[in-house]
């Protein structure tokens, strides 16, 4: 997902506790995606908690009449998806359909709004900050909230549960110790002239949250401010001058293959190909910038017109279990209900001691900000990279 999955100030509470985003046409279909009766389709889709469906047992066994949860922009290795996808149908036997897994979080919203009443359509989307709100703007998604809602921290979940924060992370830089002498640590790093050709983003900063929230991190380290977004897209346009800007999207295969020896990225999953390249023989460093502190979250979202109501909503309560949040720690990222589940005794201590090391507290944008960000980039990035 090279999407952005910020809220409000109660994140920086979170983050500084751990260590601190196209297959043929398909027919429309009944909303549960052709198995059950209209009216249990309905209850489902309308269903605002598991209170809805009379408990878990019976959600379970709704979801499990359906059958199938349909998915989308969810790479494996972003952020243990791939494991918490295989545990879910492990459990309950509900196969999983991940379209487009290196997609972006506007890609997301497309396949919402182009396939109402689809059976090809995704059942939930695991957005970046300012689309969601895009799409709880637009109507796009149902209101639900998990079993554990009231544990989820004020402000990082929309008041109705039309979408809230999973898990967050730092933009990071990534380096390829075998390909780069010296690995860069900072954002004015990056300039240096042995860095030409090296350095990408995940992504279209216009389209995913991943190049978006790198660009935000890139204006703080250059005078901008969560209000001024503006110096971070000079920064890549010098970047781009200099020649030290790689337009190659940065993915786990790019970085494995040597394509992009730099990438400014999540440190989750920098962190994570560091995990996996070692027996590779790659030394992926990871160093999470001092001059361009920037932490944000992704967000969970149910289609309104999921084909799998059902699932759809089995799904968010998975996620946000205790195996379901431990599993997002498994993948270097920080759950959502990290501080809850420190205090309940639940949280994986092994795991969040391998989380990356950051020093600070990153300043944390409002909504507004986002979104105001969001169309300056929009209208100036382009411009600022061209040539």
């Amino acid at each position: 997902m090279t999407s952005t999955p910020a809220r409000a100030a109660a994140l920086t509470g979170v983050l500084v506790a751990s260590a601190l985003a196209l297959t043929a046409c398909g027919s429309a279909a009944s909303v549960n995606g052709g198995s059950g009766s209209s009216s249990d389709s309905a209850k489902a889709s309308t269903a605002t908690s598991v209170s809805d469906f009379g408990g878990m047992n019976q959600l379970i066994a709704a979801a499990k009449q359906e059958g199938h949860l349909n998915v989308i922009t969810l790479p494996s290795d972003w952020a243990n998806y791939g494991t918490l996808m295989a545990e879910f149908t492990k459990k309950y036997g509900i196969q999983i359909s991940d379209e487009n897994p290196e997609g972006s979080s506007q890609d997301e919203i497309n396949a919402i709004t182009t396939r109402k009443s689809q059976d090809r359509a995704p059942d939930v989307v695991d957005v970046g900050g300012a689309f969601a709100l895009t799409g709880q703007q637009q109507g796009l998604f149902a209101p639900y909230k998990v079993a554990n809602f009231a544990e989820i921290p004020a402000g990082q979940a929309a008041t109705d549960g039309s979408w809230f924060n999973d898990y967050g992370g730092y933009i990071s830089i990534g380096c390829n110790a075998g390909k780069v002498k010296e690995c860069p640590k900072t954002f004015a790093d990056l300039l240096k002239p042995e860095y030409k050709g090296m350095v990408a983003l995940n992504g279209d900063p216009t389209q995913a949250n991943a190049a978006f929230s790198g660009v935000y991190a890139a204006a703080l380290a250059n005078g901008g401010s969560l209000s001024n977004i503006q110096p971070g897209i000079d920064f890549f346009g010098k970047l781009k001058k200099s020649g030290n800007f790689n337009p190659v999207q940065s993915t786990q295969a790019t970085v494995e293959s040597g394509e992009t020896p730099i990438s400014i990225d999540w440190d989750y999953l920098n962190a994570g190909y560091a995990a996996e390249f070692q027996s590779k023989g790659i030394n992926w460093q990871v160093n999470v910038p001092t001059d361009g502190l920037y932490a944000s979250y992704y967000n969970q979202a149910i289609n309104k017109w999921a084909p799998h109501p059902a699932a759809a909503r089995l799904w968010e309560e998975f996620l946000y279990s205790t195996d379901g949040q431990n599993g997002f720690l498994g993948g270097f990222a920080r759950p959502v209900l990290f501080d809850a589940m420190k205090s309940a005794g639940t949280l994986n201590a092994s795991l969040a001691a391998k989380l990356p090391a950051v020093s600070g507290t990153a300043p944390i944008p409002s909504q507004a900000q986002i979104t105001a960000a969001k169309a300056v980039v929009a209208s100036n990035w382009s411009k600022a990279i061209a040539g």
